[in-house]
């Protein structure tokens, strides 16, 4: 049974003897980053990486289930790739904008 299973996921059109599935593979290496920086100030972020990085992911995410074959490693890597970016986004727009809001509130009361 688990050689079947391996077997066909050796043998499929996305599979591990293509670039169909090595490309995705890699890209992992991007969110891994993305996720690495949210340890990182928000003041040292990137407003045009981060849309980069959300609208790649958003718009691969779309491809990868309209092609075929169908790539699932294609389609969460860049899931992920648009989490990860809108979570950047949201930190630096947050700090950006939001900050300044609070700390005024504050000093008035």
């Amino acid at each position: 049974m688990a050689a079947t299973k391996l077997q066909a996921f050796w043998n499929h059109p996305a599979g591990p003897k293509t670039i169909h599935f090595w490309a995705p593979t890699f890209k992992w290496g991007i969110s891994i980053a993305n996720i690495a920086d949210f340890s990182k100030p928000p003041e040292k972020l990137s407003y045009p990486q981060q849309i980069a990085v959300t609208c790649t992911g958003l718009i691969w995410s779309r491809y990868s289930m309209v092609i075929t074959p169908k790539n699932l490693n294609l389609f969460s890597v860049n899931v992920a790739m648009a989490g990860t970016g809108l979570y950047q986004l949201s930190r630096k727009i947050k700090h950006d904008y939001f900050a300044e809001t609070e700390a005024a509130v504050e000093t008035e009361q």
